[in-house]
Protein backbone atom coordinates (compact mmCIF):
# COMPACT_ATOMS: atom_id res chain seq x y z
CA UNK A 1 0.00 0.00 0.00
CA UNK A 2 1.39 3.38 -1.03
CA UNK A 3 2.15 5.82 1.81
CA UNK A 4 -0.15 8.78 2.38
CA UNK A 5 1.25 12.06 0.97
CA UNK A 6 2.45 14.40 3.69
CA UNK A 7 0.10 17.21 2.69
CA UNK A 8 -2.83 14.81 3.16
CA UNK A 9 -1.61 13.34 6.44
CA UNK A 10 -3.98 13.81 9.38
CA UNK A 11 -1.03 14.71 11.62
CA UNK A 12 0.17 17.46 9.27
CA UNK A 13 -3.30 18.92 8.75
CA UNK A 14 -4.11 18.74 12.44
CA UNK A 15 -0.79 20.37 13.28
CA UNK A 16 -1.31 23.21 10.79
CA UNK A 17 -4.88 23.83 11.96
CA UNK A 18 -4.00 23.74 15.66
CA UNK A 19 -1.01 26.03 15.14
CA UNK A 20 -3.13 28.56 13.28
CA UNK A 21 -5.78 28.42 15.98
CA UNK A 22 -3.15 28.79 18.69
CA UNK A 23 -1.62 31.84 16.97
CA UNK A 24 -5.00 33.53 16.58
CA UNK A 25 -6.00 32.67 20.15
CA UNK A 26 -2.70 33.92 21.55
CA UNK A 27 -2.81 37.21 19.64
CA UNK A 28 -6.43 37.76 20.56
CA UNK A 29 -5.79 36.91 24.20
CA UNK A 30 -2.81 39.26 24.34
CA UNK A 31 -4.85 42.11 22.86
CA UNK A 32 -7.70 41.38 25.24
CA UNK A 33 -5.31 41.24 28.20
CA UNK A 34 -3.86 44.65 27.29
CA UNK A 35 -7.32 46.18 26.92
CA UNK A 36 -8.56 44.60 30.13
CA UNK A 37 -5.46 45.65 32.02
CA UNK A 38 -5.89 49.22 30.81
CA UNK A 39 -9.49 49.30 31.98
CA UNK A 40 -8.64 47.72 35.34
CA UNK A 41 -5.81 50.17 35.93
CA UNK A 42 -8.07 53.12 35.15
CA UNK A 43 -10.71 51.83 37.54
CA UNK A 44 -8.20 51.08 40.26
CA UNK A 45 -6.61 54.54 39.91
CA UNK A 46 -10.00 56.22 40.38
CA UNK A 47 -10.95 54.14 43.39
CA UNK A 48 -10.05 55.01 46.95
CA UNK A 49 -9.45 52.07 49.24
CA UNK A 50 -10.19 54.22 52.25
CA UNK A 51 -13.58 55.19 50.85
CA UNK A 52 -14.35 51.56 50.07
CA UNK A 53 -13.57 50.57 53.66
CA UNK A 54 -15.71 53.40 54.97
CA UNK A 55 -18.64 52.31 52.80
CA UNK A 56 -18.24 48.72 53.93
CA UNK A 57 -18.04 49.58 57.62
CA UNK A 58 -21.01 51.93 57.45
CA UNK A 59 -23.23 49.39 55.72
CA UNK A 60 -22.01 46.65 58.07
CA UNK A 61 -23.03 48.81 60.99
CA UNK A 62 -26.48 49.19 59.47
CA UNK A 63 -26.73 45.41 58.95
CA UNK A 64 -25.85 44.73 62.60
CA UNK A 65 -28.44 47.22 63.84
CA UNK A 66 -31.53 46.55 61.67
CA UNK A 67 -33.20 43.22 60.86
CA UNK A 68 -33.59 44.06 57.14
CA UNK A 69 -32.44 46.49 54.41
CA UNK A 70 -35.68 48.41 53.93
CA UNK A 71 -34.41 51.80 55.05
CA UNK A 72 -30.86 51.64 53.66
CA UNK A 73 -31.62 53.67 50.51
CA UNK A 74 -30.90 57.15 51.97
CA UNK A 75 -27.70 55.88 53.56
CA UNK A 76 -26.50 54.49 50.19
CA UNK A 77 -27.26 57.83 48.53
CA UNK A 78 -25.29 59.76 51.17
CA UNK A 79 -22.32 57.40 50.88
CA UNK A 80 -22.34 57.75 47.09
CA UNK A 81 -22.36 61.57 47.36
CA UNK A 82 -19.54 61.50 49.87
CA UNK A 83 -17.25 59.08 48.01
CA UNK A 84 -18.17 60.00 44.42
CA UNK A 85 -18.71 56.34 43.59
CA UNK A 86 -21.68 54.33 42.50
CA UNK A 87 -22.87 52.05 45.34
CA UNK A 88 -25.15 49.11 44.70
CA UNK A 89 -26.57 46.56 47.13
CA UNK A 90 -27.97 43.22 45.89
CA UNK A 91 -29.40 40.26 47.75
CA UNK A 92 -27.59 36.95 47.63
CA UNK A 93 -29.87 35.90 44.75
CA UNK A 94 -28.98 39.17 42.93
CA UNK A 95 -32.16 41.13 43.56
CA UNK A 96 -31.77 44.88 43.90
CA UNK A 97 -31.80 46.34 47.44
CA UNK A 98 -30.53 49.85 46.77
CA UNK A 99 -28.60 51.65 44.01
CA UNK A 100 -27.23 55.17 43.98
CA UNK A 101 -27.65 55.37 40.17
CA UNK A 102 -30.63 53.49 38.77
CA UNK A 103 -29.89 54.71 35.25
CA UNK A 104 -27.13 52.16 34.89
CA UNK A 105 -27.69 48.44 34.48
CA UNK A 106 -27.46 46.25 37.53
CA UNK A 107 -23.84 45.16 38.12
CA UNK A 108 -22.97 41.63 37.15
CA UNK A 109 -19.87 39.80 38.24
CA UNK A 110 -17.87 39.39 41.43
CA UNK A 111 -18.96 41.86 44.14
CA UNK A 112 -16.62 44.31 45.82
CA UNK A 113 -17.48 42.76 49.18
CA UNK A 114 -20.10 40.64 50.88
CA UNK A 115 -21.83 42.23 53.86
CA UNK A 116 -22.70 39.43 56.25
CA UNK A 117 -23.12 40.62 59.85
CA UNK A 118 -23.11 37.04 61.17
CA UNK A 119 -19.83 36.06 59.49
CA UNK A 120 -17.08 35.55 62.13
CA UNK A 121 -13.97 37.72 61.86
CA UNK A 122 -10.38 36.50 61.77
CA UNK A 123 -10.51 35.99 65.54
CA UNK A 124 -13.66 33.89 65.21
CA UNK A 125 -15.76 36.56 66.90
CA UNK A 126 -19.06 38.05 65.77
CA UNK A 127 -19.45 41.77 65.30
CA UNK A 128 -20.18 43.19 68.79
CA UNK A 129 -22.68 45.62 67.30
CA UNK A 130 -25.20 42.79 66.91
CA UNK A 131 -26.94 42.99 70.26
CA UNK A 132 -30.25 41.17 69.75
CA UNK A 133 -31.75 39.81 72.99
CA UNK A 134 -28.78 41.11 74.99
CA UNK A 135 -29.87 44.78 74.68
CA UNK A 136 -30.37 46.07 78.24
CA UNK A 137 -33.38 48.13 79.28
CA UNK A 138 -32.86 51.59 80.78
CA UNK A 139 -33.12 50.40 84.38
CA UNK A 140 -30.44 47.75 84.05
CA UNK A 141 -28.18 50.18 82.18
CA UNK A 142 -28.43 52.76 84.95
CA UNK A 143 -27.77 50.15 87.64
CA UNK A 144 -24.67 48.86 85.85
CA UNK A 145 -23.39 52.39 85.30
CA UNK A 146 -23.73 53.17 89.03
CA UNK A 147 -21.83 49.99 89.93
CA UNK A 148 -19.11 50.77 87.40
CA UNK A 149 -18.76 54.35 88.68
CA UNK A 150 -18.41 53.10 92.25
CA UNK A 151 -15.74 50.59 91.19
CA UNK A 152 -13.75 53.21 89.27
CA UNK A 153 -13.88 55.60 92.26
CA UNK A 154 -12.79 52.80 94.61
CA UNK A 155 -9.85 51.91 92.39
CA UNK A 156 -8.85 55.55 92.11
CA UNK A 157 -8.61 55.76 95.90
CA UNK A 158 -6.34 52.70 95.81
CA UNK A 159 -4.15 54.23 93.11
CA UNK A 160 -5.56 52.20 90.25
CA UNK A 161 -6.51 54.03 87.07
CA UNK A 162 -9.60 52.71 85.34
CA UNK A 163 -12.28 53.96 82.96
CA UNK A 164 -15.88 53.20 82.10
CA UNK A 165 -16.37 51.66 78.62
CA UNK A 166 -19.91 51.43 77.22
CA UNK A 167 -20.87 48.58 74.87
CA UNK A 168 -23.51 48.47 72.10
CA UNK A 169 -25.85 46.43 74.30
CA UNK A 170 -25.89 49.11 77.00
CA UNK A 171 -23.64 47.17 79.33
CA UNK A 172 -21.04 49.25 81.16
CA UNK A 173 -17.60 47.69 81.49
CA UNK A 174 -14.63 48.78 83.58
CA UNK A 175 -11.27 48.88 81.78
CA UNK A 176 -8.19 48.99 84.01
CA UNK A 177 -5.51 51.29 82.64
CA UNK A 178 -2.84 50.85 85.35
CA UNK A 179 -2.91 48.92 88.57
CA UNK A 180 -0.90 48.57 91.75
CA UNK A 181 0.16 44.92 91.89
CA UNK A 182 -0.12 45.04 95.67
CA UNK A 183 -3.83 45.67 95.48
CA UNK A 184 -6.50 43.33 94.09
CA UNK A 185 -9.22 44.48 91.72
CA UNK A 186 -11.70 42.31 93.54
CA UNK A 187 -11.56 44.50 96.63
CA UNK A 188 -13.61 47.15 94.83
CA UNK A 189 -16.22 44.64 93.59
CA UNK A 190 -15.36 44.69 89.89
CA UNK A 191 -16.72 41.17 89.61
CA UNK A 192 -20.19 42.54 90.34
CA UNK A 193 -20.01 44.72 87.25
CA UNK A 194 -19.32 41.66 85.05
CA UNK A 195 -22.20 39.63 86.46
CA UNK A 196 -25.07 39.18 83.93
CA UNK A 197 -28.28 41.09 84.43
CA UNK A 198 -31.76 39.60 84.35
CA UNK A 199 -32.11 40.30 80.63
CA UNK A 200 -28.71 38.81 79.90
CA UNK A 201 -29.38 35.73 82.05
CA UNK A 202 -32.54 35.03 80.04
CA UNK A 203 -30.67 35.38 76.74
CA UNK A 204 -27.72 33.29 77.98
CA UNK A 205 -30.07 30.53 79.15
CA UNK A 206 -31.58 30.43 75.68
CA UNK A 207 -28.07 30.27 74.20
CA UNK A 208 -27.17 27.41 76.55
CA UNK A 209 -30.21 25.45 75.43
CA UNK A 210 -29.28 25.99 71.79
CA UNK A 211 -25.69 24.86 72.40
CA UNK A 212 -26.86 21.81 74.34
CA UNK A 213 -29.28 20.92 71.53
CA UNK A 214 -26.41 21.21 69.02
CA UNK A 215 -24.19 18.92 71.13
CA UNK A 216 -26.97 16.55 72.14
CA UNK A 217 -26.18 17.17 75.82
CA UNK A 218 -28.14 18.58 78.80
CA UNK A 219 -28.27 22.38 79.00
CA UNK A 220 -25.68 23.66 81.55
CA UNK A 221 -27.38 27.00 82.30
CA UNK A 222 -26.48 30.67 81.83
CA UNK A 223 -23.22 30.40 83.84
CA UNK A 224 -21.60 28.56 80.96
CA UNK A 225 -20.62 31.89 79.34
CA UNK A 226 -18.71 34.99 80.46
CA UNK A 227 -19.68 38.39 79.19
CA UNK A 228 -18.92 40.52 77.27
CA UNK A 229 -17.00 38.29 74.82
CA UNK A 230 -19.09 35.12 75.40
CA UNK A 231 -16.09 33.12 76.54
CA UNK A 232 -17.10 29.51 77.24
CA UNK A 233 -16.67 27.85 80.60
CA UNK A 234 -15.62 24.44 79.34
CA UNK A 235 -16.15 22.81 82.73
CA UNK A 236 -19.88 23.47 82.35
CA UNK A 237 -20.12 20.88 79.56
CA UNK A 238 -19.62 17.14 79.61
CA UNK A 239 -16.13 16.94 78.10
CA UNK A 240 -16.32 13.17 77.82
CA UNK A 241 -18.98 13.43 75.09
CA UNK A 242 -17.85 16.58 73.30
CA UNK A 243 -14.44 17.99 72.49
CA UNK A 244 -13.47 21.64 73.00
CA UNK A 245 -13.54 22.22 69.22
CA UNK A 246 -17.06 20.77 68.97
CA UNK A 247 -18.26 22.94 71.86
CA UNK A 248 -16.82 26.13 70.35
CA UNK A 249 -18.29 25.27 66.94
CA UNK A 250 -21.74 24.72 68.46
CA UNK A 251 -21.46 27.97 70.44
CA UNK A 252 -20.74 29.89 67.22
CA UNK A 253 -23.59 28.22 65.32
CA UNK A 254 -25.98 28.79 68.23
CA UNK A 255 -25.05 32.47 68.53
CA UNK A 256 -25.57 32.95 64.79
CA UNK A 257 -28.95 31.24 65.00
CA UNK A 258 -29.94 33.30 68.06
CA UNK A 259 -29.00 36.61 66.45
CA UNK A 260 -30.21 35.89 62.92
CA UNK A 261 -33.58 37.63 63.25
CA UNK A 262 -31.91 40.73 64.68
CA UNK A 263 -29.48 41.30 61.77
CA UNK A 264 -30.01 42.04 58.11
CA UNK A 265 -29.50 39.13 55.66
CA UNK A 266 -26.23 38.92 53.68
CA UNK A 267 -25.92 41.38 50.78
CA UNK A 268 -23.57 41.85 47.81
CA UNK A 269 -21.84 45.25 47.77
CA UNK A 270 -20.71 46.81 44.49
CA UNK A 271 -18.61 49.97 44.59
CA UNK A 272 -17.81 51.22 41.09
CA UNK A 273 -16.88 54.38 39.26
CA UNK A 274 -19.67 56.67 38.04
CA UNK A 275 -20.29 57.29 34.32
CA UNK A 276 -17.16 58.70 32.71
CA UNK A 277 -17.31 61.99 30.85
CA UNK A 278 -16.15 62.67 27.30
CA UNK A 279 -12.50 62.58 28.25
CA UNK A 280 -10.52 59.85 26.50
CA UNK A 281 -8.76 57.35 28.72
CA UNK A 282 -5.04 57.31 28.70
CA UNK A 283 -3.49 54.61 26.50
CA UNK A 284 -1.69 51.77 28.19
CA UNK A 285 1.93 51.66 27.05
CA UNK A 286 3.78 48.35 27.06
CA UNK A 287 7.29 48.53 28.46
CA UNK A 288 10.16 46.50 27.06
CA UNK A 289 10.08 43.93 29.90
CA UNK A 290 6.32 43.45 29.37
CA UNK A 291 6.86 42.95 25.62
CA UNK A 292 9.57 40.35 26.29
CA UNK A 293 7.30 38.61 28.79
CA UNK A 294 4.40 38.43 26.30
CA UNK A 295 6.70 37.10 23.56
CA UNK A 296 8.11 34.42 25.86
CA UNK A 297 4.67 33.33 27.02
CA UNK A 298 3.37 33.29 23.44
CA UNK A 299 6.31 31.17 22.28
CA UNK A 300 5.76 28.77 25.17
CA UNK A 301 2.08 28.41 24.31
CA UNK A 302 2.94 27.70 20.69
CA UNK A 303 5.56 25.12 21.66
CA UNK A 304 3.16 23.33 23.99
CA UNK A 305 0.45 23.43 21.32
CA UNK A 306 2.73 21.92 18.68
CA UNK A 307 3.95 19.16 21.02
CA UNK A 308 0.43 18.35 22.16
CA UNK A 309 -0.86 18.34 18.57
CA UNK A 310 1.84 15.90 17.46
CA UNK A 311 1.08 13.67 20.43
CA UNK A 312 -2.67 13.71 19.77
CA UNK A 313 -2.13 13.21 16.03
CA UNK A 314 -0.01 10.13 16.60
CA UNK A 315 -2.58 8.71 18.99
CA UNK A 316 -5.32 9.39 16.44
CA UNK A 317 -3.51 7.75 13.55
CA UNK A 318 -2.47 4.67 15.52
CA UNK A 319 -6.00 3.15 15.60
CA UNK A 320 -6.52 4.26 12.00
CA UNK A 321 -3.44 2.30 10.93
CA UNK A 322 -4.73 -0.71 12.86
CA UNK A 323 -8.10 -0.36 11.09
CA UNK A 324 -6.38 -0.17 7.72
CA UNK A 325 -4.37 -3.35 8.39
CA UNK A 326 -7.46 -5.21 9.60
CA UNK A 327 -9.57 -4.05 6.65
CA UNK A 328 -6.92 -5.32 4.20
CA UNK A 329 -7.04 -8.86 5.57
CA UNK A 330 -8.21 -11.66 3.18
CA UNK A 331 -11.94 -12.40 3.07
CA UNK A 332 -11.41 -16.01 4.09
CA UNK A 333 -9.58 -15.02 7.27
CA UNK A 334 -11.31 -11.88 8.61
CA UNK A 335 -9.40 -10.04 11.33
CA UNK A 336 -11.46 -8.22 14.00
CA UNK A 337 -10.67 -4.53 14.04
CA UNK A 338 -9.65 -3.14 17.44
CA UNK A 339 -12.25 -0.93 19.11
CA UNK A 340 -10.10 1.48 21.15
CA UNK A 341 -12.77 3.81 22.47
CA UNK A 342 -16.26 5.21 22.12
CA UNK A 343 -15.34 8.10 19.86
CA UNK A 344 -15.76 8.36 16.09
CA UNK A 345 -12.86 5.98 15.44
CA UNK A 346 -14.35 3.46 17.84
CA UNK A 347 -17.69 3.71 16.08
CA UNK A 348 -15.94 3.34 12.72
CA UNK A 349 -14.20 0.20 13.98
CA UNK A 350 -17.53 -1.21 15.17
CA UNK A 351 -19.17 -0.51 11.81
CA UNK A 352 -16.23 -2.01 9.92
CA UNK A 353 -16.31 -5.11 12.12
CA UNK A 354 -20.00 -5.50 11.34
CA UNK A 355 -19.30 -4.94 7.64
CA UNK A 356 -16.47 -7.48 7.72
CA UNK A 357 -18.72 -10.03 9.43
CA UNK A 358 -21.47 -9.47 6.87
CA UNK A 359 -18.93 -9.68 4.04
CA UNK A 360 -17.58 -12.95 5.42
CA UNK A 361 -21.12 -14.28 5.85
CA UNK A 362 -22.06 -13.23 2.31
CA UNK A 363 -18.93 -14.93 0.96
CA UNK A 364 -19.79 -18.11 2.81
CA UNK A 365 -23.35 -17.93 1.50
CA UNK A 366 -22.06 -17.37 -2.04
CA UNK A 367 -19.84 -20.44 -1.82
CA UNK A 368 -22.66 -22.50 -0.34
CA UNK A 369 -25.04 -21.28 -3.06
CA UNK A 370 -22.57 -22.19 -5.81
CA UNK A 371 -22.20 -25.64 -4.29
CA UNK A 372 -25.99 -26.00 -4.03
CA UNK A 373 -26.52 -24.88 -7.63
CA UNK A 374 -23.82 -27.25 -8.83
CA UNK A 375 -25.43 -30.09 -6.90
CA UNK A 376 -28.94 -29.30 -8.13
CA UNK A 377 -27.77 -29.17 -11.75
CA UNK A 378 -25.54 -32.21 -11.37
CA UNK A 379 -28.38 -34.60 -10.43
CA UNK A 380 -30.54 -34.18 -13.57
CA UNK A 381 -27.43 -33.85 -15.77
CA UNK A 382 -26.06 -37.11 -14.35
CA UNK A 383 -29.38 -38.84 -14.87
CA UNK A 384 -29.61 -37.60 -18.47
CA UNK A 385 -26.06 -38.69 -19.22
CA UNK A 386 -26.64 -42.10 -17.64
CA UNK A 387 -29.81 -42.65 -19.67
CA UNK A 388 -28.12 -41.59 -22.91
CA UNK A 389 -25.03 -43.73 -22.25
CA UNK A 390 -27.25 -46.71 -21.45
CA UNK A 391 -29.18 -46.15 -24.71
CA UNK A 392 -25.91 -45.81 -26.64
CA UNK A 393 -24.62 -49.09 -25.17
CA UNK A 394 -27.91 -50.81 -25.97
CA UNK A 395 -28.75 -51.42 -22.30
CA UNK A 396 -31.91 -49.28 -22.46
CA UNK A 397 -34.08 -49.29 -25.54
CA UNK A 398 -34.72 -45.99 -27.29
CA UNK A 399 -38.45 -45.90 -26.75
CA UNK A 400 -41.20 -43.65 -25.40
CA UNK A 401 -40.26 -44.45 -21.81
CA UNK A 402 -36.71 -43.19 -22.33
CA UNK A 403 -38.01 -40.04 -23.98
CA UNK A 404 -40.37 -39.46 -21.05
CA UNK A 405 -37.53 -39.87 -18.57
CA UNK A 406 -35.34 -37.49 -20.53
CA UNK A 407 -38.16 -34.95 -20.72
CA UNK A 408 -38.72 -35.22 -16.99
CA UNK A 409 -35.05 -34.58 -16.22
CA UNK A 410 -34.76 -31.73 -18.72
CA UNK A 411 -37.94 -30.26 -17.26
CA UNK A 412 -36.30 -30.38 -13.86
CA UNK A 413 -33.26 -28.62 -15.31
CA UNK A 414 -35.51 -26.03 -16.94
CA UNK A 415 -37.33 -25.37 -13.66
CA UNK A 416 -34.03 -24.90 -11.79
CA UNK A 417 -32.71 -22.53 -14.47
CA UNK A 418 -35.98 -20.56 -14.47
CA UNK A 419 -35.92 -20.34 -10.68
CA UNK A 420 -32.32 -19.15 -10.69
CA UNK A 421 -33.12 -16.58 -13.37
CA UNK A 422 -36.01 -15.21 -11.27
CA UNK A 423 -33.82 -15.01 -8.16
CA UNK A 424 -31.05 -13.29 -10.11
CA UNK A 425 -33.53 -10.74 -11.47
CA UNK A 426 -34.84 -10.10 -7.95
CA UNK A 427 -31.31 -9.64 -6.61
CA UNK A 428 -30.39 -7.28 -9.46
CA UNK A 429 -33.60 -5.27 -9.08
CA UNK A 430 -34.68 -6.05 -12.65
CA UNK A 431 -37.66 -8.23 -11.73
CA UNK A 432 -40.53 -6.56 -13.56
CA UNK A 433 -44.22 -6.92 -12.71
CA UNK A 434 -47.20 -6.10 -14.89
CA UNK A 435 -50.17 -5.75 -12.52
CA UNK A 436 -53.63 -5.53 -14.09
CA UNK A 437 -57.26 -5.95 -12.98
CA UNK A 438 -58.14 -9.66 -13.23
CA UNK A 439 -60.55 -12.08 -11.68
CA UNK A 440 -59.34 -14.10 -8.75
CA UNK A 441 -60.40 -17.28 -10.52
CA UNK A 442 -58.02 -16.49 -13.39
CA UNK A 443 -55.16 -16.50 -10.89
CA UNK A 444 -56.02 -19.34 -8.51
CA UNK A 445 -58.01 -21.55 -10.92
CA UNK A 446 -55.21 -22.59 -13.29
CA UNK A 447 -52.77 -23.19 -10.42
CA UNK A 448 -55.32 -25.31 -8.53
CA UNK A 449 -56.23 -27.28 -11.66
CA UNK A 450 -52.55 -27.91 -12.50
CA UNK A 451 -51.90 -29.38 -9.03
CA UNK A 452 -55.19 -31.24 -8.60
CA UNK A 453 -53.87 -34.16 -10.65
CA UNK A 454 -50.67 -34.32 -8.62
CA UNK A 455 -52.70 -34.25 -5.44
CA UNK A 456 -55.03 -36.97 -6.70
CA UNK A 457 -52.14 -39.20 -7.78
CA UNK A 458 -50.53 -38.69 -4.35
CA UNK A 459 -53.76 -39.71 -2.60
CA UNK A 460 -54.51 -36.17 -1.36
CA UNK A 461 -57.58 -33.99 -1.29
CA UNK A 462 -57.20 -30.46 -2.69
CA UNK A 463 -59.84 -27.98 -1.45
CA UNK A 464 -60.16 -24.48 -2.91
CA UNK A 465 -62.09 -21.65 -1.31
CA UNK A 466 -62.33 -18.42 -3.32
CA UNK A 467 -64.73 -16.29 -5.38
CA UNK A 468 -63.70 -16.80 -9.02
CA UNK A 469 -65.22 -13.49 -10.17
CA UNK A 470 -63.70 -11.41 -7.37
CA UNK A 471 -61.73 -8.53 -8.98
CA UNK A 472 -58.11 -8.14 -7.91
CA UNK A 473 -55.11 -6.18 -9.18
CA UNK A 474 -51.96 -8.33 -9.53
CA UNK A 475 -49.50 -9.59 -12.08
CA UNK A 476 -51.46 -12.74 -13.05
CA UNK A 477 -48.45 -14.65 -14.38
CA UNK A 478 -46.28 -14.01 -11.35
CA UNK A 479 -49.15 -14.58 -8.92
CA UNK A 480 -49.95 -17.94 -10.56
CA UNK A 481 -46.24 -18.74 -10.08
CA UNK A 482 -46.53 -17.84 -6.37
CA UNK A 483 -49.64 -20.00 -5.87
CA UNK A 484 -48.12 -22.84 -7.89
CA UNK A 485 -44.99 -22.87 -5.74
CA UNK A 486 -47.07 -22.85 -2.53
CA UNK A 487 -49.32 -25.70 -3.74
CA UNK A 488 -46.34 -27.69 -5.04
CA UNK A 489 -44.63 -27.35 -1.68
CA UNK A 490 -47.81 -28.31 0.24
CA UNK A 491 -48.55 -31.36 -1.94
CA UNK A 492 -44.94 -32.52 -1.76
CA UNK A 493 -44.87 -32.51 2.07
CA UNK A 494 -48.33 -33.98 2.74
CA UNK A 495 -48.61 -37.78 3.14
CA UNK A 496 -51.37 -39.81 1.40
CA UNK A 497 -54.81 -39.31 2.87
CA UNK A 498 -54.05 -35.71 3.82
CA UNK A 499 -55.67 -32.46 2.74
CA UNK A 500 -54.34 -29.31 1.06
CA UNK A 501 -56.54 -26.19 1.21
CA UNK A 502 -56.19 -23.12 -1.01
CA UNK A 503 -58.10 -20.05 0.19
CA UNK A 504 -58.29 -16.62 -1.47
CA UNK A 505 -60.16 -13.51 -0.29
CA UNK A 506 -59.89 -9.74 -0.03
CA UNK A 507 -59.76 -8.45 3.54
CA UNK A 508 -59.88 -4.69 3.81
CA UNK A 509 -57.56 -3.57 1.05
CA UNK A 510 -55.40 -6.72 0.98
CA UNK A 511 -55.60 -9.83 -1.14
CA UNK A 512 -54.95 -12.72 1.25
CA UNK A 513 -54.05 -16.14 -0.21
CA UNK A 514 -53.50 -19.04 2.18
CA UNK A 515 -52.36 -22.61 1.62
CA UNK A 516 -52.90 -25.05 4.48
CA UNK A 517 -51.77 -28.67 4.54
CA UNK A 518 -51.99 -31.54 6.98
CA UNK A 519 -48.43 -32.62 6.32
CA UNK A 520 -45.39 -33.29 8.40
CA UNK A 521 -45.05 -29.72 9.67
CA UNK A 522 -41.90 -27.75 10.42
CA UNK A 523 -39.96 -27.53 13.68
CA UNK A 524 -40.02 -24.07 15.37
CA UNK A 525 -36.23 -23.69 14.98
CA UNK A 526 -36.50 -24.39 11.25
CA UNK A 527 -39.50 -22.16 10.55
CA UNK A 528 -37.39 -19.00 10.26
CA UNK A 529 -35.29 -20.56 7.45
CA UNK A 530 -37.93 -21.92 5.10
CA UNK A 531 -37.64 -18.86 2.82
CA UNK A 532 -33.85 -19.22 2.51
CA UNK A 533 -32.47 -20.48 -0.76
CA UNK A 534 -31.59 -24.21 -1.02
CA UNK A 535 -32.66 -24.72 2.58
CA UNK A 536 -34.26 -28.02 3.63
CA UNK A 537 -35.52 -29.01 7.03
CA UNK A 538 -33.69 -32.36 6.97
CA UNK A 539 -30.37 -30.66 6.13
CA UNK A 540 -29.56 -33.25 3.49
CA UNK A 541 -28.85 -32.70 -0.20
CA UNK A 542 -31.09 -35.48 -1.43
CA UNK A 543 -34.19 -34.37 -3.26
CA UNK A 544 -36.35 -36.90 -1.52
CA UNK A 545 -39.38 -34.76 -2.17
CA UNK A 546 -38.29 -33.60 -5.59
CA UNK A 547 -37.85 -29.92 -4.79
CA UNK A 548 -34.93 -27.64 -5.54
CA UNK A 549 -35.17 -25.57 -2.37
CA UNK A 550 -35.87 -22.36 -4.34
CA UNK A 551 -39.68 -22.26 -4.49
CA UNK A 552 -40.38 -20.39 -1.24
CA UNK A 553 -37.41 -18.06 -1.81
CA UNK A 554 -38.98 -17.10 -5.17
CA UNK A 555 -42.35 -16.59 -3.44
CA UNK A 556 -40.74 -14.20 -0.98
CA UNK A 557 -39.05 -12.15 -3.72
CA UNK A 558 -42.20 -12.01 -5.85
CA UNK A 559 -44.26 -10.82 -2.88
CA UNK A 560 -41.69 -8.14 -2.13
CA UNK A 561 -41.98 -7.00 -5.74
CA UNK A 562 -45.77 -6.79 -5.28
CA UNK A 563 -45.24 -4.74 -2.12
CA UNK A 564 -46.73 -7.60 -0.10
CA UNK A 565 -45.59 -10.06 2.53
CA UNK A 566 -45.41 -13.80 3.09
CA UNK A 567 -45.28 -15.63 6.38
CA UNK A 568 -45.68 -19.18 7.64
CA UNK A 569 -47.03 -20.92 10.71
CA UNK A 570 -46.56 -24.61 11.41
CA UNK A 571 -47.06 -27.28 14.03
CA UNK A 572 -44.76 -30.26 13.86
CA UNK A 573 -46.70 -33.37 12.87
CA UNK A 574 -49.94 -31.44 12.15
CA UNK A 575 -49.27 -29.28 9.12
CA UNK A 576 -48.20 -25.88 7.79
CA UNK A 577 -50.02 -22.70 6.77
CA UNK A 578 -48.40 -20.18 4.40
CA UNK A 579 -50.11 -16.79 3.92
CA UNK A 580 -49.35 -14.13 1.31
CA UNK A 581 -50.80 -10.62 1.44
CA UNK A 582 -50.95 -8.20 -1.49
CA UNK A 583 -52.02 -4.62 -0.66
CA UNK A 584 -53.98 -2.17 -2.82
CA UNK A 585 -57.15 -4.24 -3.39
CA UNK A 586 -60.84 -3.40 -3.28
CA UNK A 587 -63.18 -4.88 -0.67
CA UNK A 588 -64.35 -8.40 -1.43
CA UNK A 589 -67.90 -9.64 -1.80
CA UNK A 590 -69.09 -12.87 -0.22
CA UNK A 591 -66.83 -15.76 -1.19
CA UNK A 592 -68.05 -18.59 -3.32
CA UNK A 593 -66.79 -21.95 -2.09
CA UNK A 594 -65.92 -24.73 -4.48
CA UNK A 595 -64.49 -28.15 -3.75
CA UNK A 596 -62.07 -29.82 -6.10
CA UNK A 597 -61.48 -33.26 -4.73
Amino acid sequence: MRPVPKHRSIVVRLLATSTLVAICATVGTSWLAVQTTTRVIQQEQGRSLEDDNAVYETLMGYATTYPDWKGVGPMVARLADRTGSRITLLTSNRRLIADSDLRLPTPNGPPTAVIDPLEPNDEQQLDPRIVGPYRLPTGERDALRRKATAVVDCMARDGVRAEIVPSPSGRTEVRILSADPKRSDLNCGIINVGAPTTTEEKALADLSRRVARCLGLPAPGATAFWLPNFEVAMDSFDRTHASEAEIRACVMLSRQDQLRRYAAPPALLYVSDPIAGNSRPEAFTLSRPNIVRIVVVTGGVLAVTVAFTVFVGLRLTRPLRALTDAAGAPIDTPTPMPVTGRDEIGRLATVLNDLSARRFSAEQQRKAMINDIAHELRNPMTNIRSLLEAAEDGVNPTDARLVALLLDETGQLSRIVDDLRDLAAADAGTLRLYPEPVRLGDVLGPAAEAHSRKAESAGLRLITTFDPVLPVTVDPVRMRQVVGNLLSNAVRHTPPGGTVTLRGEVIGEQLVITTTDTGTGIAPDDLAHIFDRFWRADGSRQRATGGSGLGLAIVRDLMRAHGGTVDAASTLGQGTTVTVRVPGQADADDALFTDMS
